[in-house]
Formats: structure tokens, sequence, C-alpha cells
């Protein structure tokens, strides 16, 4: 593990061949800090703090690698330990020790974050607060867990402790799309799973997956995958 402090290119001669970057923005700012995860095309000049560990190690260690180019949320107990390697505050003779220790433990808090779900994956830079972040990534995975039942945007916000409107505009600022968006996402989804894994009626399959009738299912699913559901169902039995 090779820990890169300051902007600008990592020297690569200092990177292993299997080298995976884990990239901390602006970890240095008081503001909502994202975890960035690249592989070694991936440009992370912009970040103050940058691991480099292989992948070999992360599987041994921690029995899993992230998915490449992923995002995440990074909460302030974790910034705070990304601080306090950019800045040990010691002398420069124990700061490098100290730098190498804060980094495994801040590599090794990441990952049982990740393995417990506990860090919020987002795909833009965002300037809410972390707990509007944390009621915002709730309503996800609300949608997430109960995608089949009824939900409407007032049951979702009640549900998370947010109002409507910053739920709707957050949703959209962190996730690139609406909250509806996100919930016909989710359900359409699961719709094509049943298609494919099942013998059940496309009514069927659509009322449970939250549609009123098979005429709207039709077309929110055409609209989706640009074929009805009977097609797609029968060119998977063909395939």
């Amino acid at each position: 593990m090779t820990t890169f402090v300051g902007r600008g290119a990592c020297d690569r001669r200092l990177l292993p061949p299997d080298a995976l970057l884990l990239g901390f923005h602006d970890i240095g700012e008081p503001a909502v800090s994202l975890l960035d995860f690249r592989d070694l095309d991936g440009a992370v000049d912009h970040h103050l703090l940058v691991f480099a560990v292989t992948r070999g190690a992360c599987c041994r260690l921690f029995g899993d690698l992230p998915g490449e180019g992923a995002r995440w949320y990074l909460p302030s107990d974790l910034r705070a330990l990304g601080q306090s390697i950019v800045e040990p505050g010691s002398d420069d003779a124990a700061a490098d020790t100290l730098r190498l220790a804060r980094s495994i433990e801040l590599l090794c808090q990441l990952f049982a974050a990740l393995a417990e779900g506990r860090l919020i994956a987002i795909e833009g830079a965002t300037s809410l607060a972390e707990t509007d972040i944390a009621r915002i990534a709730a309503a996800r995975r609300m949608i997430d867990e109960r995608w089949h039942e009824k939900l409407t945007l007032d049951d979702i916000a009640r549900g998370c402790g947010i109002n409507r409107d910053k739920l709707t505009r957050g949703f959209r600022e962190i996730y690139q799309c609406t909250v509806a968006e996100a919930l016909s996402e989710r359900r359409l989804k699961q719709a094509r799973r049943l298609l494919a894994a099942s013998d059940l009626p496309v009514a069927s399959i659509g009322y449970r997956c939250g549609y009123l009738n098979n005429a709207s299912f039709t077309r929110a699913f055409s609209r989706r995958f640009g074929m009805a559901p009977t097609e797609m169902r029968r060119v998977g039995i063909a395939a």
C-alpha cells in the first residue's frame, strides 16, 4: 500500500502493476467529501489524498473489490481520519509512520463500512448537508427494499424525515434522477427478472411490480427496454 498526499499525478514508478486507486476528493475541506475508486487509468490528479493498493491484497484482506468507477459519500468520521493523514500534526520524523498507520486504519474502516452498507453511493458532487444526504440515502434504500408497495413521494419523505421539496432536489443532485424514475427503474428491473425466471402471466408480473393494469405496465416496460414484456419473454425463450 502506498499513500500519496497532495495534488498532481501519482508517481507511477511507486505503483505495483495491479494497483487500484482510492482517491479522497476535498478531504481537507469543510464540505462533503467523495471517495472515488479507480483503476490505474482513472484520473485522481485533483484529489488531495490517494491510496494505491493491490487487487490481490484487497481480495485477501477484505474478500472483495468495489466496482471500478464507483463513488461514495465520505462520512464525517472517515473524513476526519483522512484529514489526520494529510496533516498528521507531528514532526517530520514521526509523520511518515503516523501516515502509514492511519492509512491502514482508514483502508480497513472503509472496507468494513462498504461491507456493512454504511457508505452512501452517489453519482455526483453535492453541497447538501450531511444529515440531508443520510436521509436521501435512506429514501433510496426505501425504494430498493419496498419497491413493490404503493409508495408516494409524501410516503417516502415522511418515512425518511425530510420534506418533499428537499427530497426531490437532493435526490436529483445525488442520484441524477427523480424519485419516480428510481422507483420505476427498480420495478421494471424486477419485472424483467420475473419474465425470465418465472412462468407467471405478464399481467400478474406487472401487478406484482406495482402497476395497476397491464396497459400501463406494457407502456412503461416498452419505453425502458425497447420491447413489450411479451416480446422480451419470447426472445428470452428463443435464446
